[in-house]
């Protein structure tokens, strides 16, 4: 067999790609040998004797399988973790999870008329002003000054 060295690289930089993509059909090795011209290179492109070897990529199908198991929760246990508490959820966060949860629960309170609307208002920048870390507190508070009809 003749050396084609020359015109895989010609059909290589003619394809824009490297040496190592380019695939020479051997049954059509003598035309391919015949071919010393850019322009006969594209021509056996077109028939299809030159072609390029597909780019082999790192498969994404396996990180959208883990991060699907994330999402509902799967695959977050104490070994996975890395950075303290807050590094993962933040105290924004946190603070807002607690005080619109305190705040549903005073609008029901409000709403079912359990507490009249002074009393709703005062609690309600009581817990803006972070006095109660839970709604269990904030419940006892209510209890402890029989706010509560």
């Amino acid at each position: 067999m003749t050396d084609l060295s020359m015109q895989k690289n010609l059909a290589a930089k003619v394809m824009k790609i490297g040496k190592n993509r380019v695939r020479l059909d051997p049954e059509k090795g003598e035309d391919i040998a015949v071919a010393i011209t850019r322009d006969d290179i594209r021509g056996l492109i077109e028939d299809g004797a030159i072609k390029k070897i597909q780019k082999k990529g790192v498969s994404r199908g396996r990180a959208r399988e883990r991060d699907a198991k994330r999402a509902y929760g799967h695959r977050k246990g104490h070994g996975k973790r890395k950075g303290a508490k807050n590094a993962r959820s933040s105290k924004k966060g946190r603070w807002m999870k607690t005080v619109r949860a305190q705040r549903r629960y005073l609008r029901g309170l409000r709403d079912g008329e359990e507490i009249d609307r002074s009393d709703y208002r005062m609690l309600y920048n009581k817990s803006k002003g972070g006095e109660f870390r839970s709604i269990r507190l904030l419940d006892t508070y209510i209890k402890m000054n029989n706010i509560r009809r």
